[in-house]
């Protein structure tokens, strides 16, 4: 029997949208929250798929040192790369692609959560969905099939926005 367990790390970020077309296309921030599901066949002798803290520590960790308090940037926006440079300090992280909320969840699930998560020595899990809250309104989701084939718990890719 699978279970999962979620963690929510927030955190505060810009970014821009290139070649976006509209106003997301400027330098803008977002107060994101990111919602990390866990999931494994067993629990330790205390119960737990995991410790709840160990996913702050892994998760917040990552977060902080990388995206929190910078700006995420697409790796083919060579100008605004070239213009955040010109800050300084400064901080800030290239993905492979835009740094929509669904790229982001994306980039978590794919990339990031199986480094951090090989990373929980005696604990047999993966990170099976991640969502990218980017306001309180929208927010978009990421999830690996199930053995089954089945989706954690229901899209690959999910985006919602009230606008």
């Amino acid at each position: 029997m699978g279970m999962t367990i979620m963690r929510r790390i927030k955190f505060c970020a810009g970014h821009r949208l290139y070649k976006h077309g509209g106003k997301c296309e400027f330098f803008h921030g977002h107060n994101y929250v990111a919602d990390f599901y866990v999931t494994g066949d067993t629990v330790d002798s205390v119960g737990r798929v995991i410790d709840f803290a160990q996913l702050k520590t892994v998760f917040k960790g990552w977060i902080d040192e990388h995206w929190d308090h910078g700006f995420i940037l697409a790796e083919n926006d060579g100008n605004g790369i070239n213009a955040i440079k010109q800050v300084e300090p400064c901080k800030y992280y290239i993905l492979p692609y835009n740094p929509t909320a669904e790229n982001m969840a994306r980039y978590l699930l794919e990339n990031v959560g199986p480094q951090l998560m090989s990373e929980c020595n005696g604990y047999e899990v993966q990170v099976t969905k991640v969502v990218i809250w980017e306001t309180e309104d929208a927010f978009a989701e990421a999830s690996l099939p199930s053995a089954t084939g089945e989706y954690f718990p229901a899209h690959t890719m999910t985006s919602v926005a009230d606008d």
